[in-house]
């Protein structure tokens, strides 16, 4: 997995890199095929925002997140990423199963 992390407005410390990178094998954890991540960082007033657009087998998912601090935003996007993967991969799951049962109806 290829991580490509940007900052707007924000200066993107070793401690903020390291932070996201772990937020991000959990994803890992869930769905293997996740090819590219581009996060991006930003600071507008007392506004952080987090928002990242993955790259998965066949599919681009994207999410964002506002917080009052730039931790709790990475934290809520990760959440989002979490469930949209999740739903994904079972979307995956669901397609493969239809079709082996149609095989083993035609099999028969």
């Amino acid at each position: 997995m290829q991580l490509n992390l940007t900052g707007h407005h924000i200066e993107i410390t070793p401690a903020l890199r390291d932070y996201v990178d772990s937020k991000l094998t959990r994803l890992a954890r869930h769905f293997e095929n996740v090819t590219d991540v581009h996060c991006i960082l930003t600071v507008e007033k007392l506004r952080h925002k987090a928002e990242a657009k993955i790259n998965v087998s066949g599919n681009t998912l994207f999410a964002d997140s506002v917080e009052d601090n730039m931790y709790a935003a990475i934290d809520t996007l990760m959440d989002k990423l979490d469930r949209q993967i999740k739903k994904h991969k079972e979307k995956l799951k669901a397609h493969h199963d239809k079709h082996s049962r149609n095989a083993d109806k035609r099999a028969r």
